[in-house]
């Protein structure tokens, strides 16, 4: 069943969301560097349709970008930390706070508000066990609200998108 992306420029109409979308979004998502042609052809319509529909999920805000996805090892042989924290309190104005500082964190390279016993999951880069304690003891035990820090050194990946 299709679902309507409303577009928030009440002037202009939103996209559906269909088959089509969802596997162009998929193969996007797989190969942010396939032609349109190729992603054309793939998911079943014209270059000029594919165009356009790609065109309009960037302007809807559906597509917001396109990166490179590097891998954290190809740095200086840097492994990922997963970091789960908690927070003392979990008010708005707690959540609003931590939320700014942890932008500012250069080796916090994502983070999620979650639910379940933790309130924030980081994805930290660190080189090694000594500069993830760098990591550790001058951004993440700084960061405001913070009642505990538990951080998972991960081995290898198994998936990465």
């Amino acid at each position: 069943m299709p679902i309507w992306l409303p577009n928030h420029d009440e002037h202009r109409p939103g996209m559906i969301m269909d088959k089509t979308t969802e596997a162009i979004l998929r193969y996007l998502g797989q190969d942010g560097r396939m032609t349109n042609a190729e992603l054309a052809q793939r998911v079943g319509l014209s270059p000029s349709a594919c165009l356009r529909r790609v065109r309009q999920l960037e302007q809807d805000g559906v597509i917001r970008g396109y990166r490179a996805i590097i891998d954290d090892r190809a740095r200086e042989g840097a492994t990922t930390v997963i970091v789960r924290i908690r927070l003392e309190r979990q008010t708005e104005e707690c959540l609003r706070r931590f939320e700014a500082r942890v932008r500012t964190c250069p080796d916090v390279r994502e983070c999620y508000l979650m639910t379940g016993d933790a309130d924030y999951l980081l994805h930290v880069a660190a080189r090694d066990a000594a500069d993830y304690e760098r990591i550790h003891n001058e951004e993440l035990s700084r960061l405001p609200g913070v009642a505990q820090i538990q951080s998972n050194f991960t081995i290898r990946p198994v998936i990465r998108k």
